[in-house]
Order: C-alpha cells, then sequence, then structure tokens
C-alpha cells in the first residue's frame, strides 16, 4: 500500500486580535521593494477591516469579486495585470471567505506556472511553487484555509488545482473576523463543514487520521447549530476550529455525494458552493440518512430557508452539462459509494437527483 505524503499548511496562528500580528508576520517575506497584494473580498470595500492592513512601500489592496465562485479566466486576468504592474510580487494574502481564498491560491500559481489556470485543473498538474501565500478567512466553514485545492469553474468543468504547491505558507486565524458575518452566509458556509464531516466519516477513504479530525468538527457542528441558543462569541471561536479540523479530515479523505453534485449546480447555475451543498444536502437521504435527519433539524432550529426546485425548466442539454462535471469528480464518488461507483451512479440516477433540487 501507498501511503500520502500529505503537504500542511507551514505555518498557523489561532486567536482573537491575531490578525494584528500580519506586518510582522510578513516582515520576513519581503523581497526588496516587490510589493505584498492584499486580495480582499469586496464585502470588505468601505469597512473598517481595510484599515488594519499593514501597507508598506508599494503594496496594493486588490477588492475581489466574489459575486460569482472564482472563474479561470478571473484568476490568469488578476495574475497579468500583476505582472504587467510589478513584474513580480513578494506575496498575496487572501482576506474573505472561500473564494477569496481560492483566488488567492490560484493566483499565486499562475505568478510562476505558465498558461491559463485552465491547463492545472486536475490533480498534480501545477509543477512549480507559487509566491509566497497566506490566508485569513473571515467566514467559517469552507476548510479553504487548510486545503491543498483552489476550486476554480473552467471553461468546460469546475475543478481544482489539487497540488503540494496549492496549499498557504501561512494562516491568521482570528475568530474576530467572523463576528459580523450575515446570518445565513454564515449557516451556508458552516454547513460546508458539517457536510464535509458527513461525507469524510462515511466514506470508504476513511482513517484514523480523518476520523479524529472529522469527528471533532462534527462535535463543534452539533454544539454551535444545535445545542446553542444564540449566537456568541464561543460559537465564532468554536466555528473557525472546526473549519479548520474538518478542512485536515477530508484533506487525507475526501468528500461525496453533496460535493459532487453541488459542483455541476455551480458550474451551470453560479449557484455559491455553501448554499450548493445545502440544496443537494436536502435530498441525500439515501446515502447519508442520520446525517440528513441531523441537517434538517440545524435547518429548522436556525430558521434558514433552502431553496427548492432551482432546476425546474432545464434542458436536456443542460442537465447533461451538470451531470458531465459531477460524474467528473471521480474520487468524490469513489470515496462515497466504493470502486464500483459507476455501476451504482448511473447519468439517469444522478438527472433524477438534479431534477429533485
Amino acid at each position: 500500500m501507498k501511503f500520502r505524503n500529505f503537504k500542511m499548511v507551514d505555518y498557523v496562528v489561532y486567536g482573537r486580535g491575531s490578525f494584528d500580528q500580519l506586518d510582522e508576520i510578513l516582515a520576513p517575506r519581503r523581497k526588496g521593494d516587490a510589493p505584498v497584494i492584499f486580495f480582499v473580498d469586496h464585502y470588505f470595500e468601505g469597512k473598517a477591516l481595510v484599515n488594519r492592513i499593514p501597507l508598506r512601500g508599494k503594496d496594493k489592496v486588490i477588492f475581489v469579486d466574489v459575486t460569482y465562485e472564482p472563474k479561470t479566466s478571473y484568476v490568469d486576468k488578476l495574475a497579468a495585470e500583476l505582472k504587467s504592474e510589478f513584474g513580480t510580487v513578494s506575496g498575496i494574502i487572501a482576506i474573505g471567505g472561500g473564494s477569496a481564498m481560492d483566488l488567492g491560491k490560484a493566483v499565486s500559481l499562475m505568478m510562476t506556472n505558465p498558461g491559463s489556470s485552465a491547463d492545472y485543473q486536475g490533480w498534480d498538474l501545477v509543477k512549480l511553487p507559487g509566491v509566497y501565500k497566506a490566508g485569513i478567512p473571515t467566514l467559517s466553514g469552507t476548510g479553504a484555509e487548510v486545503s491543498r485545492t483552489t476550486v476554480l469553474t473552467g471553461p468546460t468543468r469546475k475543478l481544482g488545482m489539487n497540488s503540494d504547491f496549492t496549499p498557504f505558507d501561512q494562516i491568521v486565524l482570528d475568530p474576530a473576523l467572523t463576528a459580523n458575518a450575515p446570518v445565513n452566509q454564515r449557516f451556508y458556509t458552516g454547513m460546508d463543514c458539517y457536510i464535509h464531516c458527513i461525507e469524510s466519516l462515511e466514506g470508504t477513504y476513511l482513517n484514523e487520521f480523518s476520523k479524529s479530525y472529522g469527528e471533532k468538527a462534527l462535535e463543534l457542528c452539533q454544539y454551535i447549530f444545535l445545542e446553542k441558543d444564540q449566537w456568541d462569541e464561543e460559537c465564532d471561536d468554536k466555528l473557525m476550529m472546526a473549519s479548520y479540523a474538518g478542512g485536515m479530515s477530508i484533506a487525507y479523505s475526501q468528500v461525496g455525494v453533496a460535493h459532487a453534485v453541488s459542483y455541476g449546480l455551480s458550474f451551470l447555475l453560479g449557484t455559491k458552493h455553501g448554499i450548493g451543498n445545502c440544496i443537494v444536502m436536502n435530498h441525500l437521504e439515501e446515502y447519508y440518512p442520520a446525517g440528513v435527519e441531523e441537517f434538517k433539524r440545524m435547518v429548522e432550529k436556525n430558521k434558514i430557508d433552502i431553496p427548492v426546485g432551482i432546476c425546474k425548466g432545464l434542458t436536456d442539454e443542460q442537465f447533461d452539462s451538470m451531470i458531465n462535471v459531477s460524474l467528473g469528480m471521480k474520487p468524490l464518488w469513489e470515496n462515497a459509494l466504493g470502486k464500483d461507483w459507476e455501476k451504482i451512479m448511473t447519468r439517469e440516477k444522478l438527472r433524477a437527483l438534479y431534477e429533485r433540487l
């Protein structure tokens, strides 16, 4: 048996107020007058957080548009603009939700690798390390801060740049940054973490490494979304650690049916990842009966509306497009259903599932 030699994030700082150490963290990473570029979720434009960013010299803040999940064309555009303006940069710091962090990782890689980011959608296609990159989540749940992938929508598929060069060099986990997250958004990203745990813990790739992290993350999610009656600082602290642990759990195993189906929705309809997972999870009793029942209790307790009927009126061609993207996620299906997954999840069965969403 061959065991995975798993690349982790090099440095992790955790704690309320740790964002204010950023200047000190970046100082040894600066190379001459090459600037540090801060990719900040456009949600924060005009907000106080921006004034706390430690700009030096030619450093630049770029408000990244995360209205839609990152596209390869947007990654290529950002990388080309930075190369044109600065030649090289000392590093890229991503501040925001999962999409902002995915952009930071992808552009870091495209500063040093030739061609288009679409060329690297897949497993272990990236050949060169990117420039220094750090991730600072302002939403908890995606696990993007520890992920070995950066999920991008390309011309023909939605697939990550999965490689040992993709993880951040540094993450800053400051729960105070998540304090004012919109209630629905916070729930959807929190459920991404919960669904990571269900898919990892019930998958065929399960091992004690992923199980240890997955069980802890699941316990934290259950406490936050079922036991707590009011959102407070403790919830922010615990959800940030659940996100980290959930991300570590799937990093050494895989996700499953909800993510594989959700990728099709995102590719065709632009459905955001967290809400897409929730829409799909609502209909997966056949695969995760206990998890779906508990998920529905979390939805009810937190008074969240999960959209229904989003695939109504789609053409055969559109359904085929989603099915092609979804079935392309082979490791996810194998983790969920085993090596014979293609006999279980036929195109017809997947079409019927999409029609119910």
